[in-house]
């Protein structure tokens, strides 16, 4: 039996199918299948897949019918694989040659693990730039508060570890930030501190072309993710506790208020219940009250007040930002 399964959903992908397959197929650690499911593609995308698999037996075929969406594609590549790990790499991004050497190696090293990401580069129609997110486990779980601390196409884990999640389609186009939010709750993540994919951003990636979706669907996910911490999901307030851990900037003087409570409380619920590494959490959501106070919509002498003598947060404030923060609120 292989080791590992590669899993590639793809539409109408011929302008990059081809780098993202060899980039695959070169890879130094050789021991695996990579499974594409091509979503009823119009394009050369069928023939390209018929010449690959004819010149490597890694390469395997599924077939859809119909358009079916990334999501429910990459949930059937999980299903079908019959490997101990799997990995994801989308169609129009390159795995770096030793990308599966390192993560398998960090992967079988220690048995608590379960997945195991990188750090990526963007490049294409953005400035290339690497993506640097949370290395360790404790910061990466609070990190995922804010944002999904993981690229989806530097991802590798153990397919046991999963058991029954799944990609979400109610979350598209934030299914990975959804699914990875989920698992890492109760398993342990890493992401080597080492760009080893390099991820193509072009107007055609759906985060683009569907950012409403993608805004309503994340703060579904960071509400979800809070009720680890007993908050209610679906009460009025818990926007407020959202806003807590992920900065929303132009808050009403009321708003700011109301949020600064929702960061205490959250504070002594993660203290009794120790779901997240207490000061990791205290640090971050101070950081992010921080810049909520100095993105008020509306500054005057009752809000500097406010902040001065009932917010508890006067004292963290740089002295240069509280100079700032009275005249803003004088003038």
């Amino acid at each position: 039996m292989k080791k590992l399964t590669v899993i590639m959903p793809v539409y109408n992908g011929e302008k990059y199918l081809v780098e993202a397959i060899e980039s695959v197929l070169n890879q130094t650690f050789e021991d695996f299948d990579l499974l594409v499911l091509n979503d009823n593609s119009t394009d050369s995308t069928s023939k390209i897949l018929e010449n690959f698999c004819k010149k490597d037996n890694r390469v395997k075929v599924i077939t859809k019918s119909k358009n079916e969406g990334p999501a429910n594609l990459r949930n059937e590549g999980i299903e079908k694989a019959n490997t101990p790990l799997i990995a994801l790499l989308d169609a129009d991004d390159i795995a770096l040659p030793t990308r599966f050497e390192k993560q398998i190696q960090i992967l079988e090293a220690d048995d608590e693990l379960a997945l195991c990401g990188t750090w990526f580069t963007i490049f294409g129609d953005k400035k290339e730039k690497i993506i640097k997110h949370a290395v360790m486990h404790d910061d990466l779980k609070v990190q995922f508060l804010h944002s999904c601390g993981l690229g989806n196409s530097t991802v590798m884990f153990k397919k046991s570890a999963i058991q029954d999640l799944r990609f979400e389609h109610k979350y598209v186009p934030a299914e990975d930030y959804g699914l990875w939010s989920e698992f890492i709750a109760n398993s342990k993540f890493y992401n080597i501190p080492e760009s080893l994919v390099r991820y193509r951003w072009h107007p055609g990636n759906i985060s683009q072309t569907k950012e409403e979706n993608l805004r309503i669907a994340e703060i579904a996910i960071k509400k979800r993710q809070l009720t680890r911490l007993e908050i209610d999901q679906n009460s009025n307030n818990a926007i407020y506790y959202v806003n807590a851990v992920c900065l929303r900037r132009k808050q009403s003087f009321e708003d700011i208020k109301q949020t600064i409570a929702a960061s205490n409380e959250l504070l002594e619920k993660n203290n009794v219940l120790q779901f997240y590494n207490q000061k990791i959490f205290q640090k971050h959501i101070e950081r992010t009250i921080l810049r909520t106070i100095r993105n008020a919509n509306k500054n005057n002498l009752s809000y500097f007040k406010y902040v001065k003598n009932d917010s508890g947060y006067f004292s963290k404030i740089k002295t240069l930002d509280k100079i700032v923060l009275f005249f803003k609120c004088l003038f």
